[in-house]
C-alpha cells in the first residue's frame, strides 16, 4: 500500500510502498479517508523528541485519522467492519500516512455523525490535547478564567470551544486579522500578540493553556492567580513527565535540568507548571464526539491536500499559516 515515511531525522518525507498492516487480536484495520497533519510530525522528523519518544527509521508519520473499518480482531467487541471512526493512534503505533493502518481498539471511537470525514479527521490530536489539558488536569469549572493561547491554531481554537462549554471565562491571543474568529469561537478577551504584551493586560487567570514555550511560557506564570497552573504542550518536559513516562534516570536528569529555571519561576510566584505530552484515548474521543453532535464544539480545517501532496503539506505547517487544522484526504 502508499505510505509516507522518512528514512532518517531530518530527512524529507516520501511516498514508499510498504507492506499491508497486521492485524492484531485488539486491533481494527482502518481504511484511511483522510489524515490530520500535525506540528508533532514535523517535530519528529526534526528529532526534536528522541529523548522521551524515540522512534526506529525509516518512520510512516501521521498522528490523525477519520475512515471507515474494514477488518477486526478476534478479540474486539466494540467495533465492526463498516464503523466510521477516527482515532489518535497510541505512540510507536503511529503512521497515518498512509492507505490502511491497524489501530489498538482502545484508541478508536465512533466518528461524530454531524460532521464531515475531512472534519472529524482534525480532531483527535488536537481536542485529546485540549481535553486532558482543561478537564483531566485542569480540573476547569464554572466561573474560572482560562488563557488560552494561539487561539486561531489546531490546539487553540478547539481549547477555547471546550473551556467555554465547562463554563469558563476566556482569553486568547491572536493576530488581529483572527480577532472576530476566535470570538466567534468563545474567547471573552483577544489580546493582538503583536500590538499587545498579554502579561500586562491580563491577570488573576486559574490556568493557562501553553502551545508556544519559551518566554511565552515565563510570561504566561505571571498572570496566573497564586495557585493557578500552567500547562505547557511545547515543554520543557518535567520531572513528574520524566517519571510517569518511565524514562531511564540519565534522561530523567536531563530532563530536569531542561526545566529548571521555569519550576523555579512558577514556584516563586506561587503558581504551578506542568507538561503534557497527550496520549491516545477512545473513552475520552467518544466524549469529543458527543460534544460535536451536541454543537459544543466544531473543528476547524484551514486547508486540505490531496494524499499524494502530504509531504509538501507537512513542509508547509508553520510556514503557511492557517486557522485551525491542515488534512490531507485519500481517494
Amino acid at each position: 500500500m502508499r505510505a509516507f515515511a522518512f528514512d532518517a531525522y531530518k530527512q524529507p518525507l516520501h511516498e514508499i510502498d510498504v507492506p499491508e498492516p497486521t492485524v492484531g487480536d485488539h486491533d481494527v484495520l482502518i481504511a484511511v479517508a483522510a489524515a490530520g497533519l500535525n506540528h508533532l510530525d514535523a517535530k519528529i522528523r526534526e528529532g526534536e523528541f528522541t529523548l522521551i519518544l524515540p522512534y526506529r527509521t525509516p518512520l510512516i508519520l501521521g498522528h490523525d485519522v477519520a475512515g471507515t473499518v474494514i477488518e477486526v480482531g478476534g478479540s474486539v467487541r466494540g467495533l465492526k467492519p463498516g464503523d466510521e471512526v477516527f482515532a489518535r493512534p497510541r505512540d510507536h503505533r503511529i503512521g497515518t500516512f498512509a492507505e490502511r493502518i491497524a489501530v489498538d481498539e482502545a484508541d478508536v471511537a465512533l466518528a461524530p455523525t454531524s460532521i464531515s470525514t475531512v472534519e472529524a479527521a482534525s480532531l483527535p490530536l488536537v481536542a485529546l490535547t485540549a481535553w486532558q489539558a482543561l478537564v483531566e488536569r485542569g480540573d476547569v469549572q464554572p466561573g474560572q478564567k482560562v488563557l488560552v493561547h494561539a487561539g486561531a491554531g489546531g490546539v487553540g481554537s478547539i481549547a477555547i470551544q471546550l473551556a467555554k462549554h465547562l463554563g469558563a471565562h476566556v482569553a486568547t491571543t491572536a493576530s488581529s486579522s483572527n480577532a472576530d474568529f476566535v470570538r466567534e469561537l468563545g474567547a471573552d478577551v483577544v489580546v493582538d500578540h503583536r500590538t499587545q504584551a498579554f502579561e500586562q493586560e491580563l491577570s488573576g487567570y486559574d490556568l493557562v493553556l501553553d502551545s508556544l514555550g519559551a518566554e511565552n511560557l515565563a510570561k504566561s506564570l505571571r498572570v496566573l492567580r497564586p495557585g493557578g497552573i500552567a500547562i505547557g504542550i511545547q515543554g520543557p518536559p518535567t520531572p513528574a513527565f520524566a517519571k510517569d513516562a518511565g524514562l531511564n534516570p540519565v534522561v530523567r536528569l536531563a530532563i530536569a535540568a531542561l526545566s529548571r529555571k521555569v519550576r523555579a519561576q512558577a514556584k516563586k510566584l506561587g503558581v504551578s507548571y506542568e507538561f503534557l505530552f497527550m496520549r491516545a484515548d477512545g473513552g475520552q474521543l467518544a466524549e469529543i464526539a458527543a460534544l460535536v453532535d451536541a454543537g459544543a464544539i466544531r473543528p476547524a480545517v484551514g486547508a486540505t491536500h490531496p494524499f499524494a501532496e502530504t509531504a509538501t503539506a507537512l513542509d508547509d505547517l508553520g510556514k503557511v499559516r492557517i486557522r485551525g487544522k491542515a488534512v490531507v484526504t485519500l481517494p
